[in-house]
């Protein structure tokens, strides 16, 4: 028997010893990486996030193989001399362009196909060695002594040793007045400065930073020892002026509250802070008092620049950073505006359903309507404009005559919850009854909405029901004969996709809420209201008051009746739209099913089958139920977004409602008797 020979894997060790012994590294041209790459990819971990790196091997083999030492210490330094990082290191992983969509776009491409510089930059070498977006993770475990116990071995010169032309302290320096200018210029522009108004009256302490890192600069470059000390009074100053424009930054994002903010102010924003991240990184740098630190931030600068290579095009953590503003001022609309459909007492919990009623009235017609429409003769696309126009026109009628459709309360109410979470989560409550005060929000949101849908359901179908039959008594026409199969099998959820259906009408009910919120704050970073107000023209042609009062107005109602609109438009086209692409789109709304019911029924002659019967009444409560959880998932999860909520937090909260449940189940239906709850809560909104 032969015993089968095993290949031993190779090691970085046993390759380095191998081209020494050719005497490759000698033979290799000033930008031929290979080696460098093979090397690296032989220390590299299959899985990075396993265990520390261990290079005490590596290490060892060095202090004990001079020669060989000595020839890839020749190598790398030939390799990365005179290498050009200035705009590298004032680029990388920082925005470039203001426009969110292009700067995806962009991203998602150089992740498939990398951007590749001159080979005289360092961001060459860096794209070919350290090419995964994994690299920096194992990197950074690498212990701290085994790094500097390598650049000890391979005799590296620190980043001090001169400041010459394409030197790594000059391309610092450059580096650093790359970003100054930048952002002291994009502080200054004046979309930007309409944040901070605050700051009108005062230096820009952008422009007073880029001075003070020019005195630095000249002592620096000409002074001996090419770098400064920390009681340095110049680099106190820097440090001070660092953080006026921190906050300037701050101030003016936390001012989105109050003036509204725009994507692409908030990307010039977003811009600015990731420059002053990267300049409170680098400032640090030019501080070096002792060999061990020039050493130490020598490393730090090589370990920086491939982490910024890393993330040069992370996509995720750009989205993340982007829409966080955004979505937190949209969703403010929408909290500010689901507290109106919250109820509190037995006057409010009725005073919601009689709201609810009128909503079921108008959709209750807007069935018979939109079954007249149908009966047009003319292309999908007209009747996909016609049947939007109805929806829309109602949905807007309900709106401003302050009725209430059920299904849109979800994707308000939802951000009122993540406010409220958001407070108990800034309290640092036990995590045992961390969230009662939000338990008995959620019951009032809860019960709030049930009685509305009570209210829509209820009144839809016999509006519906009472429309047909007098269009029958009048004209001796029924309306509704020829699609009453049609009406009563798109409600079953056995006969048709009506759960797919009410998903999509969900997610719908979700970007309506989206859209009142980001017209609500687009309007308010544009100062349309007070523009109205002082409008010339009108005041001169309608007075002062009447202007006043429909700048009111328009600042009240615009965001919804936009908003409606669109839902309308979303409602009315998709089936169209499913028709042009063969697919089986279409929406089911819980009130609109109710009225179909009716005009099914009534256009069969009452003449359908139990079983039918029965999964129509159950399709009903599925409608509702999906469109409910849909829309309110989807503004939860953007609420919880927007205010940087962990979803594991999501645990203790539906604790909390369980408990709060099983002690009064009732609560989440009627009115507590009992007063303190609804007070606690009630004191809990207003205060908030």
């Amino acid at each position: 028997m032969f015993k089968k020979k095993v290949k031993k894997k190779p090691n970085a060790i046993d390759y380095i010893l191998s081209c020494c012994n050719e005497n490759a590294f000698r033979q290799t041209d000033d930008d031929d990486l290979e080696i460098l790459v093979d090397i690296i990819r032989l220390i590299r971990p299959s899985n990075p996030n396993a265990v520390d790196v261990n290079l005490t091997d590596l290490i060892r083999f060095l202090q004990s193989n001079r020669d060989c030492t000595a020839q890839l210490a020749e190598y790398i330094k030939r390799v990365l001399h005179r290498m050009k990082f200035n705009k590298f290191l004032s680029d990388a992983a920082i925005l470039q362009d203001v426009d969110f969509f292009f700067e995806i776009r962009k991203r998602l491409i150089a992740k498939m196909l990398p951007n590749q510089p001159q080979k005289d930059r360092l961001e060459y070498v860096l794209n070919q060695v350290f090419y995964k977006a994994s690299d920096t993770v194992w990197i950074n475990r690498i212990p701290v002594m085994q790094l500097e116990a390598l650049y000890d071995v391979l005799q590296f010169d620190s980043i001090y040793s001169t400041v010459e032309k394409d030197s790594p302290l000059s391309e610092l320096l450059i580096a650093m007045h790359l970003l100054t200018q930048r952002m002291s210029g994009r502080a200054m522009e004046t979309d930007v400065v309409k944040m901070v108004p605050e700051f009108d009256d005062l230096e820009s302490p952008f422009a007073a930073f880029e001075k003070e890192l020019l005195l630095v600069e000249e002592r620096i470059r000409n002074s001996g020892q090419h770098y400064i000390e920390s009681d340095d009074l110049s680099y106190r100053h820097m440090q001070v002026l660092h953080k006026q424009c921190e906050l300037f930054v701050a101030k003016a994002f936390s001012n989105s509250a109050k003036y509204g903010i725009s994507l692409r102010v908030n990307q010039n924003l977003l811009k600015i802070r990731q420059q002053l991240e990267r300049l409170r990184v680098l400032v640090p740098l030019l501080v070096a008092e002792s060999p061990a630190a020039r050493k130490r931030n020598s490393i730090d600068l090589a370990l920086q620049l491939i982490k910024y290579n890393c993330y040069k095009n992370n996509v995720r953590k750009f989205i993340s950073e982007s829409t966080q503003l955004i979505s937190y001022e949209v969703t403010q609309h929408t909290a500010k505006t689901g507290e109106t459909y919250i109820t509190e007492g037995r006057t409010e919990y009725w005073k919601m359903f009689k709201a609810a009623l009128g909503g079921g009235f108008i959709v209750g017609l807007l069935c018979i309507i939109k079954v007249l429409l149908g009966k047009i003769d003319t292309s999908p696309f007209a009747h996909a404009i016609l049947y939007s126009l109805n929806y829309a026109v109602g949905f807007i009628l309900i709106y401003l005559l302050g009725f209430t459709l059920a299904t849109k309360q979800p994707a308000m109410t939802a951000s009122t919850l993540a406010k409220s979470i958001d407070e108990d989560i800034r309290k640092k409550h036990q995590k045992t009854g961390k969230y009662s005060e939000f338990a008995i929000l959620f019951a009032r949101v809860f019960r709030s909405q049930f009685i509305a849908f009570v209210g829509n359901v209820i009144m839809a179908f016999p509006v519906a029901l009472i429309g047909v039959y007098l269009i029958n008594l009048a004209f001796d026409y029924n309306i509704a004969a020829a699609k009453s199969y049609t009406l009563l099998t798109d409600i079953s959820p056995v006969h048709s996709h009506a759960i797919f259906h009410a998903a999509i009408a969900g997610v719908f009910l979700f970007l309506s809420g989206i859209i009142s919120g980001s017209i609500a704050n687009r309007d308010r970073h544009g100062q349309i209201y007070y523009r109205i107000e002082e409008h010339p023209v009108l005041k001169k042609s309608f007075g002062k008051a009447r202007t006043k009062k429909f700048a009111k107005l328009y600042e009240k109602k615009w965001a919804g009746i936009v908003s409606n609109f669109w839902f309308g438009v979303f409602m009315g086209t998709t089936g169209s739209i499913g028709f042009f692409l063969g697919l089986d789109l279409d929406v089911r709304h819980i009130t609109f099913v109710s009225g179909n019911l009716a005009l099914g029924l009534f256009g069969a002659d009452w003449q359908i089958t139990f079983w039918l019967l029965f999964w129509c009444l159950l399709g009903i409560g599925v409608v509702g139920l999906v469109n409910f959880v849909v829309s309110f998932s989807l503004s939860l999860g953007l609420a919880f977004r927007s205010r940087n909520i962990s979803w594991l937090e999501s645990r203790f909260v539906i604790a909390s409602i369980w408990k709060h449940f099983k002690q009064k189940p009732l609560s989440f239906f009627f009115p507590t008797k009992k007063k303190e709850a609804s007070v606690v809560a009630s004191e809990y909104l207003k205060s908030h």
